[in-house]
């Protein structure tokens, strides 16, 4: 967890497919890398994406120069994805600037887990739209999901929008249904970890149950991903879609800062009693709204995917 986010996984992998290759460039060395950072982060499927395209351009024949070579198209994947993910933010603003001019009022995004600049190599996913709209001067305010066990809305989305300049308040993970009833919330935009062919999405838990209180209240619920993060290759998200397990002492115990500002664990759970930890769930197509990807907005279904990216149709 050192490195987290579907995008900023990707080019890390790159990178280390790249150190690798100062240790052994030889073809054997080259599967050795894939093997070994493939295992390291099952849900993400941008951690493949990226191995895959660098072994692919690593075993040509005409390449000389392995490390050189993992170096400058490692490069080129960062850059890639601050493009890329500027690109959603410019999609994903038209929906908040929509919200204001039909309201006429602040328009509340509500978002889970961090999928900002922390989570790629610039701008982000989820958060690229509201950091476009917000430039542009549309008012907008954030509801941000503290996104419980690791807390990433809470300390990490939280410390993005203030640095950037956007009003958000921190929200317990199980109050958005609340304020979905109650008109507070205007749309939800999520990030994605693994999107399927058929539009179903993996985000971090907890993502299913805003889609489900969203749907129930009529509120636009959007994932805004790369499309190297979509699986192509998949259709039954539910089904298909490996889920991380993680330590059970992320959900019994917490960390934070103590009254000093040193970071300090604490035990929040009755000793002796077991946790489970799934880190991610999936949502259902049927309960997203659309997908905002770089190169538009797609409804979330094999043909509105297809409508984007017609050359991963056939």
């Amino acid at each position: 967890m050192v490195v987290r986010g579907a995008p900023l996984i990707g080019v890390t992998a790159a990178y280390g497919m790249a150190l690798a290759m100062r240790e052994d460039a030889s073809p054997e060395g080259v599967a050795r890398a894939v093997e070994t950072l493939a295992a390291t982060r099952p849900t993400a499927v941008n951690l493949r994406w990226a191995l895959d395209r660098m072994a692919d351009a690593l075993t040509r024949p005409e390449v000389n120069d392995r490390v050189a070579a993992a170096y400058r198209l490692a490069g080129e994947m960062a850059e890639e994805d601050v493009a890329t993910c500027r690109a959603i933010g410019r999609h994903g603003a038209a929906l908040i600037r929509d919200a204001h001019l039909r309201t006429g009022r602040t328009v509340n995004v509500l978002t889970h887990c961090n999928a900002g600049w922390l989570a790629a190599v610039d701008w982000g996913t989820a958060l690229a739209p509201v950091y476009a709209a917000h430039d542009e001067g549309v008012p907008v305010h954030v509801w941000v999901d503290e996104t419980r066990p690791r807390n990433q809305g809470a300390a990490l989305t939280a410390f993005e929008l203030g640095q950037h300049g956007v009003p958000h308040t921190i929200l317990a993970d199980n109050a958005g249904g609340h304020l979905m009833q109650h008109g507070r919330v205007d749309l939800c935009i999520v990030g994605s970890d693994r999107t399927t062919a058929a539009g179903d999405v993996a985000n971090k838990i907890g993502t299913y149950l805003k889609a489900l209180a969203a749907h129930d209240n009529g509120v636009p619920f959007y994932a805004a991903l790369p499309s190297s993060t979509i699986d192509w290759g998949l259709a039954d998200g539910v089904r298909d879609i490996p889920i991380e397990e993680r330590e059970a002492s992320e959900v019994t115990h917490m960390t934070g800062r103590g009254p000093s500002g040193d970071i300090v664990t604490v035990q929040i759970s009755a000793p002796g009693s077991p946790a489970a930890n799934p880190a991610f769930d999936v949502t259902p197509a049927r309960l997203v709204t659309g997908l905002v990807t770089e190169r538009g907005i797609a409804p979330a279904s094999r043909d509105g995917l297809a409508g984007l990216f017609p050359e991963r149709s056939v």
